[in-house]
Parts: C-alpha cells; sequence; structure tokens
C-alpha cells in the first residue's frame, strides 16, 4: 500500500471514529411539544396570541393562548395549583381561558 493511500485510510478511519463517538456521546433528547396555558406571565417560549410576538411577551400567568415547550406526552397532565381559584391544565391546544384584558 502506498503512502498515501494508508494516510487517506488513517485519515477516513479518524473521521468515521470521531463521528461515531460524537453520536454516541450525545445524549438522546426527548420529543417537545407546545403546551398551551403553563407558563408564568412573560416565561412562555413564543406567540401568545394577539398582542403579543413572541417569547417572554405574555401578560398573564397560565394564558391560555400562550405556550411553552414541554416533554412530549406530558402537557395534558400538567396541573397547576393555583390558591383559591380553579386548577390550571396544560393543552396541547389553544385555551380560551387567562387571557389578557
Amino acid at each position: 500500500m502506498s503512502k498515501k493511500a494508508t494516510t487517506a485510510a488513517m485519515i477516513a478511519g479518524a473521521v468515521s471514529a470521531a463521528v461515531a463517538m460524537g453520536v454516541a456521546v450525545q445524549p438522546a433528547q426527548a420529543a417537545k411539544i407546545k403546551c398551551y396555558g403553563v407558563s408564568e406571565a412573560g416565561k412562555n417560549d413564543c406567540a401568545a396570541g394577539p398582542g403579543t410576538t413572541c417569547a417572554g411577551t405574555s401578560k398573564v400567568d397560565y394564558q391560555g393562548n400562550a405556550w411553552a415547550y414541554v416533554e412530549a406526552e406530558s402537557c395534558d397532565d400538567i396541573v397547576i395549583k393555583v390558591d383559591g381559584e380553579e386548577d390550571r391544565m396544560g393543552s396541547s391546544d389553544p385555551l380560551e381561558r387567562d387571557l389578557p384584558s
């Protein structure tokens, strides 16, 4: 085998090993979904209905049309306890509750 072929094979092997190690080292990320009605005022991940533009623009705690990313499969299980009021639950669809006036 020529010196050029040996060098090329070594480089290809090193690149393959680096790619394989990079994939193996990265932790698996769980899928995220939009969950409406679970973010506090100003802590939503993006658009929160009329009058808002994107992240951090919700005006009301647990605003029904504001969403935050949560682990897939967990949105409908989120229950927020609110003293003296009805508990708030997450939804995968926009809600008509707790909208700013």
